[in-house]
């Protein structure tokens, strides 16, 4: 059994063997491919076309299995890439992609490949390999995605007149991957009608000359092709400024430049730029100029008058001003020619005006000023004589002039001759200035401060001084007396005929000699100074190495520096303001010159001057408005008493401005444009209280003012039987407290029944008037009937308590209608009438009253009171049948006060009781209270106040 075992585990051993020397001889050869492959595969494609074919051979063929090809191996990390087989005895198989194969990602993969056969049987044991050939795949691309421009936008800048070749080159790209698709191959220009043309590398060139007065600046659409033909999805925008041929100059301002009034600093010139050509610039220097001479004196100083502004701006008191307005006192400059402000008088060389004696003063001392503003040219004719200003010269016999100031071939000249008792030396006497302003046709304002023997002229706010002093002999003294003349000067004696001499030839206004004081710096500066001129913004943020420098009115500034750009932003912050709150509309002219330098040279280039004008809009005008008490009657007493009565007690000045605002409607969203008044503060310069009717008489009534009541305010006042005048620079305050102290006044009013006033205040030197308010003032007259009720001699206590005006119960005055003084006593004895039945009939309800308390009662004090007419009569003393009132203690009659107040209240009571028209157990009630009440009041005076309405 043993040895059978043996011989079968023997027979299986070689039978393994021998079928496995005989698989080993089925299995002898490995598959065959190609050593290289060359695939291409189209992007978002998974086929893979191969050259040659994939193909696997194996010589075992056909024995099965080991003569097939089962599987084709691809070695390489992320190959997306996978070899399926198609046919395993013939070997065929095919590549393909595992997913989506994008060529902007990966152009090209390389990698390795085996086939594999399928062994020596079903279990695909003893399999062989190929050896390992090498795939290289390329990705052909697909026209995806279409050219994008570089830029947005692209611009440029040509100069009229020229070809260029190449203006500017617009440049697009592709993102596809292959030459075909990712190249732009060309460009077109979209829009029509454009002198413009394109390359195909996005050259942009124009085809004919541009010119910059046709159009300034083209806008044209780019778009471009890659090479399969696909075109840009968006357009491009290419614009081309065209400038004008090189010329030096400013650039990028407006002629017309407009301020609207309150709007604060408004910068002049936001974009400008210097353009230099490339110059070797080394220096600019810019002067801006605000050409403002053209109104009235400068500056719109016309506004006010020469003496308001010397208050206004605290000069020393005692100013004689020797060219005023024309007026009845003033007269001595009436036939002098005008402008229409009143304030500029023109000399042409024919007139000359004396300074009445009275107005000159007596003694200069060696310290006074003279103060004018002066617009003079060149003179006239081949030979220049002397332009006399101002001149005091003797009056007769012989013509020595004392002090004088002249103009002679455009030099300022001022002449002051000593007496001889005061210096007997050569002193100075003339002083020489030489100055351009003197002859420029324009305004300047001239101090000259004398404190002798220095003598110093201020321009414009600067100080000059002579460049010549000339010393003379003191004048003789002599008894002959002086005439001090304007606009020439007087020739009294060495002549046939006293005459003028020396005419002036210009315009000169606010001529003012002040004796015994000079001007301090500051004030000239005030007086001079304008509410209008230039400015600049931000200081701080100026370029370094930038100078500049204002005049003292700040109409001239002058800038300097190296650098363009800081020139450049030097400018744009230069600004105009105007704090006026209603300045003059119109055209204030711009002027700026530049001058520039050159590295090794003078002057390089020329600039030329730019002319603009500012336009000032027309402000909104104020409303002044002046409202009160319009009416009210007196008694003739308090007009009659040394106060008189106060015209005005509630007068109130108000100045509104109405402007359009835009809104927004936050529901509707739309925008409306309300009508806003808003109330502002200004100066007046004048109020004037008029007589409406005949003159005020003066040898029986007058206005009047306390001259305490200007202590403290820049104001004035002259009265005349047409009215009263205040006038001065002053806030409408001022000129309130001033008005409520005028007093009417009539010491004989028995023929007067009244007066009507008016009313009228203006600002700006009467460029804003207020409305014309109207008083109407009622002079009441004492009756027979008012004696017969005071018989007791009362009338002083009447007559006091009368002065007081009356009063309601907020301690206002009451007011009252205006009416015929016949209507109003027939009104009162009417009342009175009534009063006495009433008290009667009272005085009959009362047990045991004597005759005296009844005549008592009868008379009961009159107040008609309404919201016209109120006349208080006071109560008389305390009367009693045994005692005459006229002992009584202080105590006692404010304890017979105390109980009138308390009767009235109880009698107000009655009343009311009584028209409450209920039951006549309450008249009962009511009449005992009265009985009662009466019974009380023995031996006193009961008092009643009845209303008259008229």
């Amino acid at each position: 059994m043993t040895r059978m075992t043996i011989q079968w585990v023997t027979a299986l051993f070689f039978l393994g063997v021998g079928c496995s020397v005989l698989a080993t001889k089925v299995n002898k050869h490995k598959p065959w491919i190609e050593t290289s492959y060359h695939g291409v595969i189209t992007e978002n494609n998974d086929t893979v076309i191969l050259d040659p074919p994939l193909v696997a051979l194996d010589k075992d063929a056909p024995v099965p299995f080991a003569g097939e090809i089962c599987a084709f191996k691809i070695h390489g990390q992320e190959t997306p890439f996978e070899a399926v087989v198609l046919n395993k005895t013939s070997g065929e198989g095919r590549l393909k992609a595992k997913g989506s194969i994008d060529c902007e990602l990966q152009k090209e993969y390389t990698f390795i490949i085996q086939a594999y056969d399928c062994g020596a049987g079903p279990s695909g044991a003893n399999w062989k390999k190929s050896h390992k050939a090498v795939v290289h795949i390329q990705v052909n691309d697909v026209n995806e995605f279409a050219p994008v421009f570089k830029e947005k936008t692209y611009r440029a800048t040509v100069t009229e007149g020229k070809i260029y070749d190449s203006i500017l080159q617009v440049e697009a790209m592709d993102e596809d991957c292959s030459l075909q698709y990712s190249q732009i191959c060309n460009y077109e220009i979209v829009t029509s009608d454009v002198p413009f043309a394109i390359d195909r590398n996005g050259n942009i060139r124009n085809t004919e000359k541009l010119s910059y007065d046709k159009q300034r600046q083209y806008e044209i659409k780019v778009t471009a092709y890659d090479c399969g033909q696909k075109h840009a999805t968006e357009e491009v925008t290419v614009k081309v400024d065209v400038k004008p041929v090189c010329k030096p100059g400013w650039q990028d301002w407006e002629k017309r430049i407009e301020y609207n009034p309150g709007s604060g600093s408004m910068a002049l010139f936001p974009g400008v730029h210097l353009e230099t050509c490339d110059g070797p610039v080394s220096s600019v220097r810019t002067s801006i100029e605000l050409q403002i001479n053209r109104n009235g004196k400068g500056c719109q100083r016309e506004t006010f008058t020469d003496t308001s502004l010397q208050a206004l701006c605290g000069a020393s008191s005692g100013a004689i001003d020797l060219l005023p307005s024309p007026s009845p006192a003033t007269n001595w400059t009436a036939g002098l020619p005008m402008d229409n402000s009143g304030m500029i008088f023109k000399f042409d060389g024919k007139q000359g005006v004396k300074i009445p004696d009275s107005i000159v003063p007596k003694n200069l001392t060696d310290q006074f000023s003279i103060t004018l503003w002066m617009k003079h040219g060149p003179s006239p004719g081949l030979r220049a004589e002397k332009e006399t200003i101002l001149c005091n010269s003797d009056k007769t016999e012989m013509n020595r002039h004392h002090y004088a100031l002249y103009i002679h071939n455009c030099r300022l000249v001022f002449l002051l001759r000593r007496d001889f008792d005061q210096a007997d030396t050569f002193r100075p006497a003339e002083f020489h200035w030489k100055l351009d302003q003197i002859c420029d046709k324009e305004w300047h304002y001239y101090v000259i401060n004398i404190d002798f023997p220095l003598v110093t002229l201020y321009m414009d706010g600067e100080t000059y001084e002579p460049y010549l002093v000339t010393n003379d002999w003191p004048i003789h003294p002599s008894h002959i007396a002086m005439q001090l003349t304007v606009g020439a000067c007087w020739q009294g004696g060495e002549v046939t005929k006293p005459k003028f001499a020396q005419y002036f030839h210009g315009s000169i206004a606010g001529l003012m000699l002040r004796p015994g004081k000079i001007e301090s710096q500051k004030v000239i500066s005030c007086l001079q100074a304008c509410k209008e001129g230039l400015d600049i913004n931000s200081l701080e943020n100026l370029g370094p190495g930038l100078k500049y420098h204002f005049n003292p009115s700040q109409s001239i500034l002058i800038m300097e520096g190296e650098d363009i750009d800081s020139i450049n932003l030097a400018l744009r912050k230069v600004s105009y303001i105007n704090s006026r709150q209603s300045p003059t509309p119109g055209k204030r002219r711009i002027k700026v010159s530049s001058k520039v330098q050159c590295f090794g040279e003078d002057v390089c280039i020329t600039i030329p001057d730019i002319e603009a004008y500012i336009m000032v809009l027309q402000a909104n005008e104020p409303k002044i408005t002046i409202s009160g008490m319009d009416h009210f009657a007196r008694p003739s007493s308090e007009f009659e008493n040394g106060n008189g009565v106060i015209l005005l007690p509630d007068i109130k000045i108000v100045s509104t401005v109405t402007k359009m605002e835009k809104r927004l409607d936050k529901k509707s969203g739309k925008s409306f444009n309300p009508v806003v008044v808003e109330e502002t503060l200004h100066h007046l310069d004048v109020c004037d209280i008029l007589v409406n009717g005949d003159e005020l008489n003066t040898k029986q009534e007058c206005l009047e003012l306390d001259c305490m009541a200007l202590t403290g305010k820049n104001l004035d006042a002259t009265n005349s039987t047409k009215g009263y005048s205040i006038y001065g620079v002053d806030t409408m305050k001022s000129y309130e407290d001033v008005l409520r102290q005028v007093r009417y006044r009539s010491w004989d009013s028995s023929s007067m029944f009244g007066r009507k006033f008016k009313v009228k205040c203006s600002e700006l030197n009467g460029r804003y008037t207020s409305n014309e308010f109207n008083l109407e003032v009622n002079i009441l007259h004492n009756s027979n009937f008012m004696e017969h009720i005071n018989h007791m001699a009362v009338q002083p206590h009447f007559v006091q308590s009368i002065q007081q005006p009356s009063t309601d119960l907020s301690g206002h005055e009451t007011r009252v209608s205006p009416g015929a003084t016949a209507i109003v006593l027939v009104a009162c004895v009417s009342v009175l009438v009534i009063i006495i039945v009433l008290g009667i009939f009272r005085l009959r309800s009362v047990h045991q009253q004597d005759i005296q308390g009844k005549e008592t009662a009868k008379e009961t004090d009159m107040d008609w009171d309404d919201s016209a007419l109120t006349i208080t009569v006071n109560p008389m003393e305390k009367y009693d049948t045994n005692v005459t009132g006229e002992g009584e203690s202080e105590e006692e009659e404010e304890e017979e006060e105390e109980e009138d107040a308390e009767d009235d209240e109880d009698e107000e009571e009655e009343s009311t009781s009584g028209d409450s028209g209920e039951s006549e157990d309450e008249d009962a009630e009511s009449q005992l209270k009265a009985k009662q009440h009466n019974a009380a009041r023995r031996g006193k005076l009961e008092w009643s106040r009845l209303t008259l309405t008229y």
